[in-house]
Protein backbone atom coordinates (compact mmCIF):
# COMPACT_ATOMS: atom_id res chain seq x y z
CA UNK A 1 0.00 0.00 0.00
CA UNK A 2 1.24 3.47 -0.86
CA UNK A 3 -0.21 6.88 -0.40
CA UNK A 4 -0.64 9.13 -3.50
CA UNK A 5 -0.55 12.53 -1.30
CA UNK A 6 2.15 12.18 1.24
CA UNK A 7 2.12 15.46 1.84
CA UNK A 8 -1.11 15.66 3.41
CA UNK A 9 0.27 13.34 5.97
CA UNK A 10 2.75 15.80 7.58
CA UNK A 11 0.87 18.73 6.90
CA UNK A 12 -2.02 17.71 8.76
CA UNK A 13 -0.75 15.81 11.53
CA UNK A 14 0.92 18.41 12.90
CA UNK A 15 -2.26 20.53 13.53
CA UNK A 16 -4.17 17.28 14.35
CA UNK A 17 -1.79 17.32 17.35
CA UNK A 18 -1.90 20.57 18.74
CA UNK A 19 -5.91 20.13 18.40
CA UNK A 20 -5.68 16.74 20.52
CA UNK A 21 -3.32 18.83 23.40
CA UNK A 22 -5.98 21.10 23.20
CA UNK A 23 -9.03 18.92 23.63
CA UNK A 24 -7.39 16.58 26.22
CA UNK A 25 -5.78 19.19 28.33
CA UNK A 26 -7.47 20.56 31.11
CA UNK A 27 -10.01 22.75 32.00
CA UNK A 28 -7.78 25.00 33.75
CA UNK A 29 -5.76 25.53 31.13
CA UNK A 30 -8.87 26.35 28.80
CA UNK A 31 -9.45 28.95 30.64
CA UNK A 32 -6.42 30.68 30.24
CA UNK A 33 -7.84 31.80 26.67
CA UNK A 34 -11.75 31.52 27.15
CA UNK A 35 -13.96 32.94 29.92
CA UNK A 36 -16.37 31.00 31.77
CA UNK A 37 -19.22 32.20 30.03
CA UNK A 38 -17.96 31.05 26.79
CA UNK A 39 -16.75 27.63 28.13
CA UNK A 40 -20.27 26.93 29.66
CA UNK A 41 -21.54 27.66 26.32
CA UNK A 42 -19.23 25.07 24.61
CA UNK A 43 -19.43 22.45 27.65
CA UNK A 44 -21.22 18.98 27.03
CA UNK A 45 -22.96 17.22 29.55
CA UNK A 46 -21.54 13.34 30.49
CA UNK A 47 -25.34 11.88 29.89
CA UNK A 48 -23.55 9.47 27.23
CA UNK A 49 -19.86 9.85 26.94
CA UNK A 50 -17.15 11.85 29.18
CA UNK A 51 -15.86 14.64 27.59
CA UNK A 52 -12.49 12.74 27.34
CA UNK A 53 -13.83 10.05 25.74
CA UNK A 54 -15.25 12.48 23.27
CA UNK A 55 -12.53 14.08 22.26
CA UNK A 56 -10.39 11.05 21.82
CA UNK A 57 -13.24 9.74 19.84
CA UNK A 58 -13.74 13.32 17.30
CA UNK A 59 -9.58 13.01 17.09
CA UNK A 60 -9.28 9.44 16.04
CA UNK A 61 -12.08 10.11 13.39
CA UNK A 62 -10.16 13.08 12.42
CA UNK A 63 -6.85 11.14 11.74
CA UNK A 64 -8.77 8.48 9.52
CA UNK A 65 -10.36 11.59 7.18
CA UNK A 66 -6.13 12.74 6.99
CA UNK A 67 -5.49 9.07 5.99
CA UNK A 68 -8.23 9.25 3.08
CA UNK A 69 -7.10 12.83 2.13
CA UNK A 70 -3.58 11.68 1.02
CA UNK A 71 -5.40 8.50 -0.90
CA UNK A 72 -3.80 5.43 0.19
CA UNK A 73 -4.11 2.55 -2.85
CA UNK A 74 -2.71 -0.64 -3.93
CA UNK A 75 -1.69 -3.14 -6.67
CA UNK A 76 -0.58 0.41 -8.54
CA UNK A 77 0.47 -0.51 -12.28
CA UNK A 78 1.28 1.84 -15.58
CA UNK A 79 -0.16 1.08 -18.55
CA UNK A 80 0.63 2.52 -22.01
CA UNK A 81 -2.07 3.66 -24.14
CA UNK A 82 -1.06 3.91 -28.11
CA UNK A 83 -2.93 6.43 -30.29
CA UNK A 84 -3.63 6.18 -33.72
CA UNK A 85 -4.09 8.50 -36.57
CA UNK A 86 -4.60 9.15 -39.79
CA UNK A 87 -2.11 11.77 -41.39
CA UNK A 88 -3.41 14.24 -44.10
CA UNK A 89 -1.84 17.85 -45.34
CA UNK A 90 -3.92 20.51 -46.87
CA UNK A 91 -2.30 22.37 -49.33
CA UNK A 92 -4.48 25.51 -50.55
CA UNK A 93 -3.98 27.47 -53.82
CA UNK A 94 -2.56 31.15 -53.27
CA UNK A 95 -2.28 32.53 -56.84
CA UNK A 96 -3.70 35.06 -58.44
CA UNK A 97 -6.41 33.16 -60.33
CA UNK A 98 -7.42 32.32 -56.78
CA UNK A 99 -8.76 35.50 -56.40
CA UNK A 100 -11.59 34.95 -59.35
CA UNK A 101 -15.01 36.38 -57.59
CA UNK A 102 -16.78 33.05 -59.07
CA UNK A 103 -17.58 32.10 -55.28
CA UNK A 104 -18.25 34.19 -52.62
CA UNK A 105 -16.32 36.01 -51.63
CA UNK A 106 -13.30 34.90 -53.80
CA UNK A 107 -12.07 31.39 -54.08
CA UNK A 108 -9.24 32.39 -51.98
CA UNK A 109 -11.35 32.45 -48.60
CA UNK A 110 -13.20 30.47 -50.10
CA UNK A 111 -10.67 27.86 -49.56
CA UNK A 112 -9.63 29.25 -46.09
CA UNK A 113 -13.68 28.55 -45.26
CA UNK A 114 -13.36 24.89 -46.61
CA UNK A 115 -9.94 24.36 -44.38
CA UNK A 116 -11.72 25.40 -41.41
CA UNK A 117 -14.57 23.30 -41.99
CA UNK A 118 -11.89 20.08 -42.98
CA UNK A 119 -10.34 21.09 -39.11
CA UNK A 120 -14.01 20.72 -37.51
CA UNK A 121 -15.30 17.74 -38.56
CA UNK A 122 -11.69 16.21 -38.69
CA UNK A 123 -11.59 12.79 -36.61
CA UNK A 124 -8.67 10.83 -35.44
CA UNK A 125 -6.24 12.80 -37.87
CA UNK A 126 -3.05 14.17 -37.86
CA UNK A 127 -3.27 17.67 -40.46
CA UNK A 128 -0.55 19.60 -41.53
CA UNK A 129 -1.28 23.04 -43.77
CA UNK A 130 0.95 24.34 -46.47
CA UNK A 131 0.17 26.78 -49.34
CA UNK A 132 1.41 27.29 -52.88
CA UNK A 133 1.90 29.42 -56.03
CA UNK A 134 5.21 29.29 -57.84
CA UNK A 135 6.39 27.73 -54.48
CA UNK A 136 5.45 26.00 -51.36
CA UNK A 137 5.06 27.92 -47.64
CA UNK A 138 4.89 25.65 -44.64
CA UNK A 139 1.73 27.27 -42.27
CA UNK A 140 1.74 24.32 -39.91
CA UNK A 141 3.44 20.82 -39.33
CA UNK A 142 1.89 17.82 -38.60
CA UNK A 143 -0.75 18.19 -35.92
CA UNK A 144 -3.27 17.34 -33.55
CA UNK A 145 -3.73 20.97 -31.91
CA UNK A 146 -6.83 22.11 -34.02
CA UNK A 147 -7.42 24.82 -31.65
CA UNK A 148 -4.19 26.58 -32.79
CA UNK A 149 -4.36 25.60 -36.25
CA UNK A 150 -7.82 27.41 -36.41
CA UNK A 151 -5.79 30.77 -34.95
CA UNK A 152 -3.46 30.16 -37.40
CA UNK A 153 -5.89 29.69 -40.44
CA UNK A 154 -8.06 33.11 -39.09
CA UNK A 155 -4.83 35.24 -38.71
CA UNK A 156 -3.58 34.19 -42.36
CA UNK A 157 -3.16 37.23 -44.76
CA UNK A 158 -5.21 36.43 -48.25
CA UNK A 159 -3.97 39.84 -49.44
CA UNK A 160 -0.21 38.98 -49.20
CA UNK A 161 1.82 39.05 -52.14
CA UNK A 162 3.05 35.79 -53.08
CA UNK A 163 4.81 34.34 -56.55
CA UNK A 164 3.19 34.09 -59.72
CA UNK A 165 2.32 30.90 -60.50
CA UNK A 166 1.19 27.01 -59.64
CA UNK A 167 3.15 25.14 -59.21
CA UNK A 168 1.78 21.38 -57.91
CA UNK A 169 5.21 19.72 -58.16
CA UNK A 170 6.50 21.65 -55.34
CA UNK A 171 3.59 20.63 -52.74
CA UNK A 172 4.28 16.50 -53.66
CA UNK A 173 7.84 17.79 -52.75
CA UNK A 174 7.00 19.37 -49.45
CA UNK A 175 4.01 16.57 -48.28
CA UNK A 176 6.74 13.68 -49.35
CA UNK A 177 9.36 15.93 -46.67
CA UNK A 178 6.44 16.90 -43.91
CA UNK A 179 4.94 13.07 -44.53
CA UNK A 180 8.32 11.15 -44.59
CA UNK A 181 7.67 8.46 -41.17
CA UNK A 182 4.05 8.63 -42.07
CA UNK A 183 3.04 5.18 -43.76
CA UNK A 184 0.25 6.60 -45.66
CA UNK A 185 0.62 10.10 -47.50
CA UNK A 186 -2.39 11.95 -47.88
CA UNK A 187 -2.33 15.04 -49.98
CA UNK A 188 -5.75 17.40 -50.41
CA UNK A 189 -5.12 20.49 -52.99
CA UNK A 190 -8.02 23.18 -52.85
CA UNK A 191 -7.08 24.75 -55.86
CA UNK A 192 -8.61 25.80 -59.16
CA UNK A 193 -6.30 23.51 -60.77
CA UNK A 194 -4.01 26.44 -62.76
CA UNK A 195 -3.67 26.29 -66.40
CA UNK A 196 -1.41 23.23 -66.78
CA UNK A 197 -2.45 20.47 -69.58
CA UNK A 198 -0.36 17.47 -68.42
CA UNK A 199 0.76 16.38 -65.10
CA UNK A 200 2.65 13.41 -65.97
CA UNK A 201 5.81 14.44 -63.84
CA UNK A 202 3.20 14.83 -60.76
CA UNK A 203 2.12 11.83 -61.16
CA UNK A 204 5.34 9.82 -61.87
CA UNK A 205 6.71 11.74 -58.33
CA UNK A 206 3.41 10.41 -56.42
CA UNK A 207 3.28 7.23 -57.72
CA UNK A 208 7.22 6.92 -56.88
CA UNK A 209 6.60 8.52 -53.57
CA UNK A 210 3.43 6.79 -52.59
CA UNK A 211 1.42 9.92 -52.40
CA UNK A 212 -2.56 10.14 -52.11
CA UNK A 213 -3.57 13.00 -53.81
CA UNK A 214 -7.19 14.54 -53.46
CA UNK A 215 -8.47 17.71 -55.08
CA UNK A 216 -11.31 19.75 -54.55
CA UNK A 217 -11.95 21.88 -57.64
CA UNK A 218 -12.84 25.77 -56.26
CA UNK A 219 -13.78 27.08 -59.46
CA UNK A 220 -16.40 27.08 -62.02
CA UNK A 221 -16.76 25.77 -65.39
CA UNK A 222 -17.95 29.38 -66.58
CA UNK A 223 -14.97 31.26 -65.77
CA UNK A 224 -14.39 34.66 -63.81
CA UNK A 225 -12.60 37.53 -64.35
CA UNK A 226 -9.61 38.23 -61.44
CA UNK A 227 -10.09 40.73 -59.24
CA UNK A 228 -6.83 42.79 -57.72
CA UNK A 229 -6.37 44.85 -54.62
CA UNK A 230 -6.87 48.39 -56.39
CA UNK A 231 -10.37 47.39 -57.77
CA UNK A 232 -9.59 46.65 -61.03
CA UNK A 233 -9.25 43.45 -63.35
CA UNK A 234 -6.53 41.38 -64.49
CA UNK A 235 -5.74 42.12 -68.05
CA UNK A 236 -3.02 40.62 -70.46
CA UNK A 237 -0.58 41.91 -72.47
CA UNK A 238 -3.26 43.14 -75.08
CA UNK A 239 -5.08 45.07 -72.47
CA UNK A 240 -7.73 42.32 -72.40
CA UNK A 241 -9.23 41.28 -68.87
CA UNK A 242 -8.78 37.84 -68.23
CA UNK A 243 -11.20 35.31 -67.22
CA UNK A 244 -9.83 31.60 -65.64
CA UNK A 245 -12.14 28.79 -65.40
CA UNK A 246 -11.26 25.53 -63.70
CA UNK A 247 -8.74 23.14 -65.23
CA UNK A 248 -10.13 19.58 -65.39
CA UNK A 249 -6.59 18.56 -66.62
CA UNK A 250 -5.86 18.28 -62.73
CA UNK A 251 -8.59 15.00 -62.43
CA UNK A 252 -6.22 12.79 -63.85
CA UNK A 253 -3.22 13.72 -61.28
CA UNK A 254 -5.93 12.58 -58.56
CA UNK A 255 -7.16 9.44 -59.92
CA UNK A 256 -3.78 8.17 -61.44
CA UNK A 257 -2.54 8.50 -57.77
CA UNK A 258 -5.08 6.25 -55.60
CA UNK A 259 -6.48 9.57 -54.68
CA UNK A 260 -10.10 11.37 -55.40
CA UNK A 261 -11.39 14.59 -57.14
CA UNK A 262 -14.54 16.48 -56.22
CA UNK A 263 -16.18 19.35 -57.54
CA UNK A 264 -16.26 22.02 -54.74
CA UNK A 265 -20.04 22.17 -52.85
CA UNK A 266 -21.71 25.31 -51.00
CA UNK A 267 -22.38 22.65 -47.60
CA UNK A 268 -19.71 19.98 -46.63
CA UNK A 269 -20.82 17.35 -48.32
CA UNK A 270 -17.62 17.09 -50.96
CA UNK A 271 -15.52 17.47 -47.45
CA UNK A 272 -17.61 14.66 -46.25
CA UNK A 273 -16.65 12.41 -48.73
CA UNK A 274 -13.18 12.76 -49.04
CA UNK A 275 -12.36 12.67 -45.12
CA UNK A 276 -14.81 9.30 -45.52
CA UNK A 277 -12.74 8.07 -48.35
CA UNK A 278 -9.70 8.72 -46.10
CA UNK A 279 -10.81 6.82 -43.23
CA UNK A 280 -11.91 3.50 -45.16
CA UNK A 281 -8.67 3.49 -47.49
CA UNK A 282 -5.47 4.69 -45.19
CA UNK A 283 -4.46 2.52 -42.05
CA UNK A 284 -4.14 4.39 -39.22
CA UNK A 285 -0.42 4.43 -37.15
CA UNK A 286 0.57 4.74 -34.27
CA UNK A 287 2.02 8.05 -33.57
CA UNK A 288 2.12 8.58 -30.16
CA UNK A 289 1.72 6.60 -26.80
CA UNK A 290 1.05 7.66 -23.15
CA UNK A 291 1.88 6.51 -19.91
CA UNK A 292 -1.24 5.84 -17.22
CA UNK A 293 -0.92 4.58 -13.78
CA UNK A 294 -3.78 2.62 -12.59
CA UNK A 295 -4.71 1.65 -9.16
CA UNK A 296 -7.04 0.26 -6.42
CA UNK A 297 -8.16 3.39 -4.55
CA UNK A 298 -8.56 2.57 -0.90
CA UNK A 299 -9.91 6.05 0.45
CA UNK A 300 -13.30 5.18 1.23
CA UNK A 301 -12.23 2.82 4.38
CA UNK A 302 -10.90 5.76 6.52
CA UNK A 303 -13.00 8.35 5.00
CA UNK A 304 -16.23 5.75 6.72
CA UNK A 305 -14.69 4.80 9.86
CA UNK A 306 -13.85 8.45 10.12
CA UNK A 307 -17.58 9.75 9.43
CA UNK A 308 -19.00 6.71 11.65
CA UNK A 309 -16.65 8.05 14.82
CA UNK A 310 -17.86 11.14 14.08
CA UNK A 311 -21.70 10.57 14.24
CA UNK A 312 -20.90 8.23 17.07
CA UNK A 313 -19.51 11.80 19.14
CA UNK A 314 -22.19 14.20 17.66
CA UNK A 315 -24.80 11.68 18.53
CA UNK A 316 -24.08 11.45 22.49
CA UNK A 317 -24.40 15.35 22.98
CA UNK A 318 -26.77 17.15 25.30
CA UNK A 319 -30.21 18.33 23.70
CA UNK A 320 -31.13 21.57 23.33
CA UNK A 321 -33.09 23.87 24.77
CA UNK A 322 -34.13 27.34 22.65
CA UNK A 323 -34.52 30.71 24.38
CA UNK A 324 -37.00 32.74 23.17
CA UNK A 325 -33.90 34.61 21.19
CA UNK A 326 -33.17 31.27 19.74
CA UNK A 327 -37.11 30.61 18.67
CA UNK A 328 -37.15 33.84 17.01
CA UNK A 329 -33.78 33.42 15.10
CA UNK A 330 -35.42 29.80 14.21
CA UNK A 331 -37.97 31.68 12.91
CA UNK A 332 -36.09 33.51 11.10
CA UNK A 333 -34.39 30.77 9.58
CA UNK A 334 -37.77 29.35 8.41
CA UNK A 335 -39.24 32.57 6.94
CA UNK A 336 -35.86 32.47 4.70
CA UNK A 337 -36.38 29.02 3.62
CA UNK A 338 -39.84 29.80 2.57
CA UNK A 339 -38.52 32.62 0.57
CA UNK A 340 -36.00 30.38 -1.20
CA UNK A 341 -38.59 27.64 -2.30
CA UNK A 342 -40.72 30.09 -3.65
CA UNK A 343 -37.73 31.10 -5.89
CA UNK A 344 -37.47 27.50 -6.81
CA UNK A 345 -41.19 27.76 -8.52
CA UNK A 346 -39.81 30.48 -10.71
CA UNK A 347 -38.06 28.02 -13.34
CA UNK A 348 -41.19 25.81 -13.23
CA UNK A 349 -43.31 29.68 -14.07
CA UNK A 350 -40.64 30.04 -16.87
CA UNK A 351 -41.14 26.63 -18.06
CA UNK A 352 -45.05 27.35 -18.55
CA UNK A 353 -44.30 30.71 -19.95
CA UNK A 354 -42.19 29.32 -22.60
CA UNK A 355 -45.05 27.11 -23.58
CA UNK A 356 -47.16 29.53 -23.68
CA UNK A 357 -44.96 31.64 -25.88
CA UNK A 358 -44.30 29.18 -28.29
CA UNK A 359 -47.85 28.27 -28.85
CA UNK A 360 -49.04 32.20 -29.20
CA UNK A 361 -45.87 32.02 -32.44
CA UNK A 362 -47.00 28.87 -33.79
CA UNK A 363 -51.04 30.22 -33.81
CA UNK A 364 -49.42 33.47 -35.68
CA UNK A 365 -50.63 35.81 -32.22
CA UNK A 366 -47.24 37.59 -32.39
CA UNK A 367 -48.27 40.59 -30.22
CA UNK A 368 -49.15 37.61 -26.88
CA UNK A 369 -45.94 35.91 -27.82
CA UNK A 370 -43.85 38.76 -27.48
CA UNK A 371 -45.53 39.77 -23.68
CA UNK A 372 -44.90 36.36 -22.90
CA UNK A 373 -41.13 36.44 -23.95
CA UNK A 374 -40.28 39.55 -22.23
CA UNK A 375 -41.66 37.90 -19.22
CA UNK A 376 -39.08 35.31 -18.81
CA UNK A 377 -35.45 35.74 -17.62
CA UNK A 378 -33.15 38.06 -20.14
CA UNK A 379 -30.84 34.34 -22.24
CA UNK A 380 -29.33 34.27 -25.42
CA UNK A 381 -32.65 32.17 -26.26
CA UNK A 382 -35.21 34.71 -24.97
CA UNK A 383 -33.62 37.34 -26.82
CA UNK A 384 -33.67 35.82 -29.97
CA UNK A 385 -37.34 34.22 -29.63
CA UNK A 386 -38.69 38.04 -28.58
CA UNK A 387 -36.81 39.72 -31.69
CA UNK A 388 -38.16 37.05 -33.97
CA UNK A 389 -41.57 37.61 -33.16
CA UNK A 390 -40.72 41.48 -33.25
CA UNK A 391 -39.97 40.96 -36.49
CA UNK A 392 -43.71 38.63 -37.14
CA UNK A 393 -44.87 42.18 -35.77
CA UNK A 394 -43.13 44.43 -38.26
CA UNK A 395 -41.59 46.06 -35.54
CA UNK A 396 -38.02 45.94 -37.50
CA UNK A 397 -36.12 48.26 -36.09
CA UNK A 398 -37.07 46.75 -32.03
CA UNK A 399 -36.34 43.33 -33.59
CA UNK A 400 -32.84 44.48 -34.94
CA UNK A 401 -31.46 45.95 -31.80
CA UNK A 402 -32.49 42.46 -29.89
CA UNK A 403 -30.65 40.75 -32.26
CA UNK A 404 -27.92 43.41 -32.26
CA UNK A 405 -27.87 42.49 -28.07
CA UNK A 406 -27.26 38.70 -28.06
CA UNK A 407 -23.81 37.79 -27.96
CA UNK A 408 -22.30 33.92 -28.19
CA UNK A 409 -19.98 31.92 -29.53
CA UNK A 410 -22.56 29.69 -31.05
CA UNK A 411 -21.91 29.75 -35.17
CA UNK A 412 -25.10 28.30 -36.28
CA UNK A 413 -26.81 31.40 -33.36
CA UNK A 414 -24.48 33.96 -34.97
CA UNK A 415 -25.63 33.25 -38.17
CA UNK A 416 -29.10 32.54 -37.84
CA UNK A 417 -28.98 36.51 -35.99
CA UNK A 418 -27.27 38.28 -38.95
CA UNK A 419 -29.40 36.70 -41.53
CA UNK A 420 -32.42 37.75 -39.72
CA UNK A 421 -30.83 40.86 -39.04
CA UNK A 422 -30.56 41.23 -43.10
CA UNK A 423 -34.42 40.35 -43.39
CA UNK A 424 -35.66 43.27 -40.90
CA UNK A 425 -33.21 45.91 -42.54
CA UNK A 426 -34.04 44.96 -46.52
CA UNK A 427 -37.81 44.84 -44.67
CA UNK A 428 -37.64 48.44 -43.74
CA UNK A 429 -35.48 49.68 -46.68
CA UNK A 430 -31.98 49.79 -45.09
CA UNK A 431 -30.45 47.67 -48.20
CA UNK A 432 -26.95 49.10 -47.32
CA UNK A 433 -27.12 47.53 -43.64
CA UNK A 434 -29.15 44.64 -45.23
CA UNK A 435 -26.20 44.00 -48.01
CA UNK A 436 -23.72 44.11 -44.89
CA UNK A 437 -25.51 41.82 -42.46
CA UNK A 438 -25.85 39.04 -45.24
CA UNK A 439 -21.98 38.99 -46.24
CA UNK A 440 -21.34 39.05 -42.52
CA UNK A 441 -23.41 35.72 -42.23
CA UNK A 442 -21.98 34.03 -44.81
CA UNK A 443 -18.61 34.76 -43.84
CA UNK A 444 -19.66 32.31 -40.99
CA UNK A 445 -21.99 29.45 -43.13
CA UNK A 446 -22.36 28.95 -46.64
CA UNK A 447 -26.05 29.09 -47.51
CA UNK A 448 -28.19 29.43 -50.23
CA UNK A 449 -30.81 31.42 -48.80
CA UNK A 450 -28.69 34.23 -47.45
CA UNK A 451 -26.81 34.23 -50.89
CA UNK A 452 -30.25 34.71 -52.92
CA UNK A 453 -31.18 37.32 -50.10
CA UNK A 454 -28.17 39.23 -51.13
CA UNK A 455 -28.27 39.04 -54.93
CA UNK A 456 -31.75 40.30 -54.83
CA UNK A 457 -30.08 43.11 -52.61
CA UNK A 458 -27.68 43.66 -54.67
CA UNK A 459 -30.00 43.86 -57.87
CA UNK A 460 -32.00 46.11 -55.79
CA UNK A 461 -29.09 48.47 -55.29
CA UNK A 462 -28.30 48.72 -58.72
CA UNK A 463 -31.65 49.93 -59.70
CA UNK A 464 -31.12 52.56 -57.11
CA UNK A 465 -28.41 54.06 -58.65
CA UNK A 466 -29.68 53.78 -61.94
CA UNK A 467 -32.77 56.16 -61.12
CA UNK A 468 -30.08 58.55 -59.10
CA UNK A 469 -28.37 58.71 -62.34
CA UNK A 470 -31.00 59.46 -64.52
CA UNK A 471 -32.72 62.15 -61.93
CA UNK A 472 -28.78 63.65 -62.16
CA UNK A 473 -29.08 63.25 -65.65
CA UNK A 474 -32.04 65.28 -66.09
CA UNK A 475 -30.89 68.02 -63.79
CA UNK A 476 -27.83 68.79 -65.69
CA UNK A 477 -30.19 69.37 -68.78
CA UNK A 478 -32.69 71.66 -67.31
CA UNK A 479 -29.46 73.67 -65.63
CA UNK A 480 -27.70 73.97 -69.48
CA UNK A 481 -31.87 75.15 -70.53
CA UNK A 482 -31.16 77.67 -67.27
CA UNK A 483 -28.06 78.91 -68.24
CA UNK A 484 -28.64 79.38 -71.90
CA UNK A 485 -32.06 81.85 -71.18
CA UNK A 486 -29.64 83.46 -68.77
CA UNK A 487 -27.11 84.12 -71.68
CA UNK A 488 -29.78 85.27 -74.06
CA UNK A 489 -30.91 87.69 -71.16
CA UNK A 490 -27.21 89.10 -70.67
CA UNK A 491 -26.99 90.20 -74.56
CA UNK A 492 -30.60 91.48 -74.40
CA UNK A 493 -29.05 93.76 -71.12
CA UNK A 494 -25.57 94.29 -72.43
CA UNK A 495 -27.09 95.75 -75.43
CA UNK A 496 -29.72 97.53 -74.37
CA UNK A 497 -27.56 99.24 -71.15
CA UNK A 498 -24.25 99.76 -72.68
CA UNK A 499 -24.54 103.18 -71.25
CA UNK A 500 -24.51 102.52 -67.97
CA UNK A 501 -21.91 99.51 -67.81
CA UNK A 502 -19.34 101.64 -68.92
CA UNK A 503 -20.11 103.82 -65.97
CA UNK A 504 -20.51 100.95 -63.31
CA UNK A 505 -17.20 99.52 -64.29
CA UNK A 506 -15.53 101.23 -61.48
CA UNK A 507 -17.69 99.82 -58.87
CA UNK A 508 -17.92 96.17 -60.87
CA UNK A 509 -13.98 96.12 -60.17
CA UNK A 510 -13.87 97.00 -56.57
CA UNK A 511 -16.52 94.00 -56.16
CA UNK A 512 -14.26 91.97 -58.03
CA UNK A 513 -11.46 92.68 -55.10
CA UNK A 514 -13.45 91.76 -52.79
CA UNK A 515 -14.02 88.63 -54.02
CA UNK A 516 -10.60 87.57 -54.77
CA UNK A 517 -9.88 88.70 -51.04
CA UNK A 518 -12.61 86.63 -49.96
CA UNK A 519 -11.79 83.81 -51.89
CA UNK A 520 -7.93 83.78 -50.74
CA UNK A 521 -9.14 83.52 -47.00
CA UNK A 522 -11.54 80.79 -47.96
CA UNK A 523 -8.41 78.92 -49.64
CA UNK A 524 -6.45 79.74 -46.74
CA UNK A 525 -9.40 77.75 -44.63
CA UNK A 526 -9.00 75.29 -46.53
CA UNK A 527 -5.67 74.32 -45.58
CA UNK A 528 -6.67 74.41 -42.12
CA UNK A 529 -9.75 72.38 -42.31
CA UNK A 530 -7.11 69.91 -45.19
CA UNK A 531 -4.40 69.24 -42.21
CA UNK A 532 -7.66 68.72 -39.55
CA UNK A 533 -8.76 66.13 -41.87
CA UNK A 534 -4.93 64.53 -42.67
CA UNK A 535 -4.54 64.47 -38.50
CA UNK A 536 -8.09 62.40 -38.21
CA UNK A 537 -7.43 60.04 -40.90
CA UNK A 538 -3.74 59.59 -39.40
CA UNK A 539 -5.17 58.85 -36.19
CA UNK A 540 -7.88 56.37 -37.51
CA UNK A 541 -5.46 54.74 -39.16
CA UNK A 542 -2.98 53.95 -36.15
CA UNK A 543 -6.49 53.14 -34.58
CA UNK A 544 -7.22 50.32 -37.60
CA UNK A 545 -2.96 48.93 -37.21
CA UNK A 546 -4.00 48.40 -33.77
CA UNK A 547 -6.80 46.58 -34.35
CA UNK A 548 -5.09 44.23 -37.33
CA UNK A 549 -4.83 40.60 -36.43
CA UNK A 550 -0.98 39.22 -36.59
CA UNK A 551 -0.29 37.31 -39.29
CA UNK A 552 0.86 33.87 -39.12
CA UNK A 553 4.34 33.21 -39.81
CA UNK A 554 4.93 31.01 -43.00
CA UNK A 555 8.59 28.94 -43.99
CA UNK A 556 9.09 28.86 -48.17
CA UNK A 557 10.53 26.10 -49.34
CA UNK A 558 11.87 26.01 -52.88
CA UNK A 559 11.17 23.74 -55.29
CA UNK A 560 13.56 21.64 -57.57
CA UNK A 561 11.09 21.86 -60.54
CA UNK A 562 10.63 25.16 -62.09
CA UNK A 563 7.16 25.93 -62.30
CA UNK A 564 6.17 25.74 -66.25
CA UNK A 565 2.61 27.29 -66.81
CA UNK A 566 1.61 29.18 -69.22
CA UNK A 567 0.37 32.33 -68.07
CA UNK A 568 1.09 33.96 -65.01
CA UNK A 569 -1.46 33.92 -62.95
Amino acid sequence: MSFIYTNVLFLMLIPALLLMFLLISKKNNFEQYFSKEALDKLSVSNQYFSKKARNITLFISLIFMIIALARPVTNEKEQRVKQELNTLLVAIDVSKSMLATDLYPNRLDFATKKLLSIIENSKDTAIAVILFAKSSFILSPLTEDFHSLKILVENLDTGANFDNGTNIYSTLEVTNKLLKNSANKNLLLLTDGGDKKDFEKEIDFAKENKINVYTIALASKEGSAIKLKDGNFLTNKNGDIVTVSVNENIKKLALSTNGGYINYSIDNSDINAILNDILKTSKKENIQSKKYKTYTELFYYPLAIGIFLLLLAFSSLPKIRFSKSKSNSLFLVLFVSLFLTNDTYASIFDFQTIEQANADYKAKEYKNATKEYSKLSSSKEQQYNLANSLYKENKYKEAIEKYKNIKSEDRNLNFNKLHNIGNAYAKSNDLQNAKKSYEEALKIKNDKQTQENLDTVNKALEKKEKKKKDQKGQKKNKDKKQEKKKKEDKKQEKSNDSKENKKNKKENKKKDAEKKEHKEKKKSDQKINKKEMSDKEENRWLKQLEKKKANSLLKKIESSQEDDSINPW
